[in-house]
């Protein structure tokens, strides 16, 4: 397994910008898809980002498109979720998740979870 740990988030205007990062326990270049994925109050996770680092790719939701940008950093080897333009209803938690993978294909339940970090949108 995986272990994830995000980092940042926070509270923001709308209309504003946030980032978050994740450090993954394993090198998640290659053979790895990260993911970010979020859940409102009452509401069921959903998928936000995800990418395929190896291949170039990314997938984005339709919500978030043109807004977010998801990165990785092979350097560092951390995953990033830059978050502009940010409205109300991004308001959640956000998960970094990881799965191998061979290609970005959509979002499913990967099988790693970080702990979460709290993104507030007023």
């Amino acid at each position: 397994h995986v272990q994830l740990v995000e980092s940042g988030g926070g509270s923001v205007q709308a209309g504003g910008s946030l980032s978050v990062s994740c450090k993954p326990s394993v090198d998640t270049y290659r053979r790895y898809c990260m993911g970010w994925f979020r859940q409102a109050p009452g509401k069921e996770r959903e998928g936000v980002a995800a990418i395929y680092s190896e291949g170039g790719t990314t997938y984005y939701s339709d919500s978030v498109k043109g807004r977010f940008t998801i990165s990785h950093d092979r350097s560092k080897n951390m995953g990033y979720l830059q978050m502009n333009n940010l409205k109300p209803e991004d308001t959640g938690i956000y998960y970094c998740a990881a799965d191998l993978c061979t290609a970005v294909q959509g979002f499913y339940p990967y099988s790693d979870y970080g702990q979460g970090t709290q993104v507030t949108v007023s």
